[in-house]
């Protein structure tokens, strides 16, 4: 992108971002008043049982149709081996009681659960809430404390909104992609927006340090410089989580959903980043220096 192109066009960049949280706001908030909360939640989360069945040639969509009917929030996925794709297993989520979804699995597969061919984990929902509730508070104490770090590096309330923005935005429309294509998070999927938010401030701080602190260049060196290092950044954790990903795609659903959340979030970190918080900074540092 030329330069002079850019000056002229950044405004308009900064409308792009802008866009995308204002429909996820919306979205999240009609999400909020249908189901009473911003997210889909599994049974860690909201209390329930969780059956894992070592037996390579179950039929899985059998086992599901046969169970749906008597239990229809009943989730299960397939286990393969994590280098040959093979099946060991499947495991299965539902809120009802370990004894009442174990008897009826038994009785379809033909024989009993044992701890040698399966694991049984039951969470109460007062324990998993309370449990959702203080991961809740861990990703609201992680951005205050991101924001008072933020606040003293730059000492300037412009700057330091900016990066804030940015991560915020990226936790907001990963929530709303996420929730459009409704996948149930997990306490996995928690932890993966507390290192999302980790990801998104690394460029920020990287971009606002360039163009506020560094003096030397024209504001528009400073951002491109800038540019090249946080997007080579970006795109070099993308390329790294999406090979990971396709490793465990069918052999681990924790980290299935972890690094899908990752790689949602770090591409809006890109707009967020390079559309919106660069148009800000390029904004602010013009003023600041007389020519805006």
């Amino acid at each position: 992108m030329e330069k002079n192109l850019y000056d002229k066009s950044y405004k308009f960049l900064l409308l792009i971002p802008i866009a995308m949280l204002l429909i996820s706001v919306v979205y999240l908030w009609n999400f909020q008043n249908q189901h009473g909360d911003i997210i889909y939640k599994d049974v860690t989360l909201t209390g329930g049982t969780t059956i894992t069945v070592l037996d390579a040639n179950a039929n899985i969509e059998e086992v599901k149709s046969s169970l749906i009917e008597e239990f229809p929030d009943l989730k299960i996925r397939g286990i393969s081996d994590f280098m040959t794709n093979e099946q060991k297993g499947f495991l299965l989520e539902t809120k009802a009681g370990a004894e009442e979804i174990k008897s009826a699995l038994e009785s379809f597969l033909q024989y009993e659960l044992t701890q040698e061919n399966s694991s049984v984990e039951f969470s109460g929902s007062t324990l998993s809430e309370g449990f959702y509730h203080q991961l809740r508070l861990a990703i609201l104490l992680a951005f205050i404390f991101m924001a008072i770090v933020v606040f003293i590096i730059f000492r300037t309330i412009v700057p330091s909104a900016a990066v804030i923005l940015a991560a915020l935005s990226d936790i907001v429309m990963t929530i709303a992609v996420v929730n459009y294509f409704s996948m149930s998070l997990s306490t996995a999927g928690i932890v993966a927006f507390l290192l999302l938010i980790g990801y998104s401030v690394d460029t920020d701080i990287l971009l606002t340090t360039r163009v506020l602190k560094k003096r030397e260049g024209e504001i528009n060196d400073r951002l491109f410089g800038a540019l090249k290092t946080g997007v080579t950044m970006t795109l070099t954790s993308i390329v790294a989580i999406s090979v990971s990903l396709l490793i465990v795609y069918n052999s681990s659903e924790i980290l299935r959903q972890m690094f899908t959340i990752l790689l949602i979030g770090l591409g809006f970190d890109l707009f967020n980043t390079w559309f919106a918080n660069a148009a800000i900074l390029k904004w602010y540092a013009e003023k600041k220096e007389g020519r805006g």
